[in-house]
């Protein structure tokens, strides 16, 4: 008999390699051998594919199958080459035509029934089958949307083994809906007209959310940290086609794509409970190496509450992707680095019972507890955060008013003129947030006003800054001075960078 040939994708992290599956089957004991360094998931694929035939009523031959995957080195990993196997398999046994499948890559797993499952990472997978010359590709209906964000592509979908087969044999192609990307638009029911009062910490989640900076927000329980951190989402501007599909490529390899649609536009706000393991912070695993917390919120927000409840070390494990952008994971299998660029939101109370702002007469911690607490937040992250704000109990007159504050959507305007403003400023350079000027242009190119710098000095010789710190200044002083309007950053700039950056009064 022929050798049926049919082509893949091996994901490892949003890296992605052709493999090619080649099906030989021969007299002799009835058999089957996998080959090309398979895992558990993927060796178990030979029951689901043989339970798949024979209930989409075709044939298992009783001879001797050998599968290859190869390139053999390579490890693969999941139940996503079923499909791929099942139809070499058919072609091998010259039931199936081979043409309709070359040069096209095929993605799916097997149910017992024939139905095609959906499977993860296929955004990854079929940009990496486009960039190796594939120009066609077939995935199980339900990433119907997903795949077709690679509009570069012919995507032919599928929901059954049965189906694949008549189309093959027969050239009826499915019906397919043109998809169109549009802004999801179902979280705009959080508006930051529905925080009241709390006037500091709104302007600082503007400031924030307009240049790209990290912000600490300190203060009793049910005093709003929560509800304005989980409302910055939605004064950031709508990301951009390449944005969004950086966004979607993560959240499909996590698959984490079941709460976000692959046509959001929105940029993603992801929350972790305080007692979230490193690993699932920053990613990894043995067999499959996932991305973390701080990837799935690239180009958007990461927002830890009870920051100081965290594990020792969990947080610190976010300071190089803070300012690299990126994290790179190590284990067995490679290397493997997914993209990071989120605004961090960190939110804690002023001590662990929580009332020590303010009066603080009902606070019942002494002054070591609450040294101790707010010090679990170790000094080095503390240095990459750009602002500190303290957020004030609610008090009756804020609570008693009628008139709600300001919407989001006036919110993100001066958010989106702001950030046009930088855009305009870095049109020739490859970053676009004030937040993302490496130190050598700061140095040189982007100073505030002489008098300014003098003020920064000053601070750095009384080692109240740190260098980074001046850096965090100077680039915080730019975004303050796009929302006032200002050509270059004046002393009142600076000096109320300074002040946010220490946790002073606005």
């Amino acid at each position: 008999m022929s050798i049926g040939r049919t082509e893949s994708v091996a994901l490892l992290g949003l890296t992605g390699n052709v493999v090619e599956i080649e099906v030989d089957i021969a007299d002799g004991l009835p058999g089957f051998s996998l080959l090309g360094l398979p895992d558990a998931a993927l060796s178990e694929s030979r029951d689901r594919v043989r339970a798949a035939l024979i209930n989409s009523n075709e044939t298992w031959p009783n001879k001797k199958v050998t599968v290859s995957l190869s390139p053999a080195w390579l490890p693969k990993s999941g139940s996503g080459f079923d499909l791929s196997i099942a139809l070499a398999l058919l072609i091998a046994q010259q039931t199936l035509p081979q043409a309709p499948f070359m040069q096209t890559t095929i993605l799916g797993e097997l149910a017992l029934d024939g139905k095609i499952r959906t499977v993860r990472g296929v955004l990854p997978a079929l940009i990496a089958a486009y960039k190796s010359g594939i120009r066609r590709a077939i995935v199980p209906a339900a990433n119907r949307a997903e795949a077709q964000l690679m509009s570069a592509m012919e995507v032919l979908t599928f929901a059954t083994l049965h189906e694949v087969v008549v189309w093959a044999r027969t050239g009826t192609t499915p019906q397919v809906q043109e998809l169109d990307l549009e802004v999801d638009d179902s979280s705009t029911y959080l508006d930051f007209a529905d925080v009241a009062g709390q006037g500091k910490a709104r302007q600082a989640a503007e400031i924030a959310a307009s240049g790209g900076h990290h912000l600490l927000l300190i203060g009793p329980p049910g005093a709003g940290k929560t509800m304005i951190a989980s409302r910055i989402p939605t004064i950031l501007p709508e990301l951009d086609l390449e944005q969004a599909l950086e966004v979607t490529a993560v959240h499909s390899i996590s698959g984490g794509l079941g709460d976000r649609s692959p046509m959001s536009r929105l940029a993603p706000i992801i929350s972790p409970h305080h007692t979230a393991s490193r690993v699932a912070i920053v990613g990894g695993g043995s067999h499959i190496i996932k991305p973390g917390a701080c990837s799935l919120a690239h180009h958007g927000v990461l927002f830890i509450d009870e920051a100081p409840e965290c594990a020792v070390g969990v947080l610190d494990s976010l300071r190089q992707p803070l300012e690299s952008g990126t994290i790179t994971i190590t284990r067995s299998v490679g290397n493997i680095t997914f993209p990071a660029h989120f605004l961090l939101v960190l939110a804690a109370n002023p001590c662990p019972c929580g009332k020590f702002i303010g009066k603080g007469r009902a606070c019942t911690c002494t002054s070591i507890q609450v040294r101790r607490y707010l010090g679990k937040l170790s000094g080095p992250l503390m240095d990459r955060i750009d602002m500190r704000v303290i957020v004030e109990p609610v008090g009756r007159v804020e609570m008693a008013q009628t008139e709600l504050g300001e919407s989001s959507s006036v919110i993100r305007q001066r958010v989106i003129a702001a950030r046009a403003a930088a855009a305009q400023r870095f049109a020739d350079q490859p970053w676009k947030l004030n937040a993302q000027i490496p130190a050598r242009e700061l140095r040189n190119t982007y100073k505030p006003e002489r008098a300014a710098m003098n003020f920064l000095h000053d601070e750095l010789d009384r080692e109240r800054l740190t260098a980074r710190g001046l850096h965090k200044v100077i680039r915080l002083s730019w975004t303050l001075a796009d929302l006032s309007e200002h050509p270059t950053p004046t002393l009142a700039d600076v000096q109320r960078a300074y002040a946010l950056r220490e946790g002073s009064e606005l």
